[in-house]
Formats: C-alpha cells, sequence, structure tokens
C-alpha cells in the first residue's frame, strides 16, 4: 500500500518543454472542441424563438464573449508561464481551468445559435499571451493586479451585454450571468492574495485593448 503521507515532488519542466506545452495548449483552445467540467447553465432553461435579427445580434454577443475567453486563457497560461512563485502559477493554472468552462459555454452556445467564431481567434491568443507574460515578469503582486483590473473590465463588459441581449434570449443570458460571477470571484481571490494596484495609464491602456478587440470580434 503506497504512503499516503509522503510528499510527492513537483515536477520541473525544462523551458522547452514548457514552450510545447503551451504550444499544445493554444492550438487545442483554438482548433478543438473545447469541455467544461461544469454542467451548462442553459441546461435547463428553454430555447425561445428568436427573430432572425435577434439571434444575429446574440451570435454577434456570444462571439465576442467566446473571443474573450479564448483572450482570458492565454493571459493566465502568460503570467503563469512567468510566475515566481508556485503559488502565483497554481493559482493562474486554476483559474484557466475555469475559464475553460466558460469557453466551452459560450461555444456551445455560439453554435446553438448557428455563429461561428472570431476569426482572428489566433490574434487574440498570442497577444494575450504575451501581455499575461509581460505582466507577471514584473512580478506576482503586479500580476496579480493585472488580473485583478481585467477582471473588474470584464464584470462591467459582461454588465453591457446582459443589457444588449434580446430579452427572450434566456439561455445566453444565464451563461453570462454565471461567467459574471466567476469572474468576480476571480477580481477577489486576486485581491486577497495581495494584488497591486495598477497605474492609471495602464488601466486606460487596458480598457483600450479590450475595446479594440470587442469591437473587431463583434463583426470578424
Amino acid at each position: 500500500m503506497p504512503d499516503m503521507n509522503r510528499t510527492v515532488p513537483r515536477r520541473r519542466y525544462r523551458p522547452l518543454d514548457r514552450l510545447l506545452i503551451e504550444l499544445d495548449h493554444g492550438a487545442r483552445t483554438l482548433l478543438a472542441k473545447p469541455v467544461a467540467a461544469r454542467d451548462y447553465p442553459a441546461e435547463a432553461a428553454g430555447d425561445e424563438a428568436l427573430s432572425p435579427n435577434e439571434r444575429r445580434l446574440a451570435s454577434r454577443l456570444m462571439r465576442v464573449n467566446h473571443a474573450g475567453e479564448v483572450s482570458a486563457q492565454a493571459l493566465y497560461r502568460g503570467h503563469a508561464a512567468v510566475a515566481r512563485s508556485d503559488t502565483a502559477r497554481d493559482r493562474m493554472l486554476a483559474a484557466a481551468d475555469e475559464e475553460q468552462d466558460h469557453l466551452a459555454w459560450c461555444a456551445r452556445r455560439l453554435e446553438e445559435l448557428g455563429g461561428r467564431r472570431s476569426r482572428l481567434d489566433g490574434l487574440w491568443y498570442a497577444g494575450s499571451f504575451a501581455i499575461g507574460a509581460l505582466a507577471g515578469i514584473g512580478g506576482d503582486r503586479y500580476g496579480l493586479g493585472f488580473v485583478a483590473e481585467t477582471e473588474k473590465q470584464v464584470e462591467r463588459h459582461l454588465d453591457r451585454h446582459l443589457a444588449r441581449l434580446p430579452t427572450e434570449d434566456v439561455r445566453s443570458r444565464q451563461i453570462l450571468e454565471t461567467m459574471q460571477a466567476d469572474e468576480i470571484r476571480h477580481g477577489r481571490s486576486a485581491t486577497q492574495a495581495g494584488a497591486r494596484t495598477l497605474p492609471r495609464p495602464v488601466k486606460r491602456a487596458m480598457a483600450w485593448v479590450s475595446r479594440v478587440m470587442t469591437g473587431t470580434a463583434f463583426w470578424i
């Protein structure tokens, strides 16, 4: 019988191994059908009949949210790749795992609405990975501050989308409300872990990048 009290040493990966792991994760995020660990929030909701215009609007909004979840995967993975402590790395990877649920839910709802993913998902992923890594290089506390600010902006973004969704689209609404609750929790967790407040110019730059991504993904 194995000794359950034995400490299992953490596996250490070489830089090349880490690179291959991240390339594999990126490829699966962009090309494979995402799988959620949690139940689909809209499973029990009825799929009310939407007009063609309402369906088109809901599809575009969910495409934007799907692109945002592609970016979230990359942001967390980018930070984890350069994290200075195992605790910070584990926290980022755990958050990325939870964001995987959001990615899967958005992908499923897009399919239900007859929509498609953004054609620029690869760009969102690469750019967000680089931004996450740059934030992490500044130190774990600044990286956590970046996460906390990102989640605040995502929370406000989801508020706007919830206001724009057709009233009859209960399924999309339940998905976004569940996602919003998760994002609020992520932000609070980062703050409680010692996140530093980012300088105002950085916050403004983040908001500008977010507007570019969401505005572009709505159409492309």
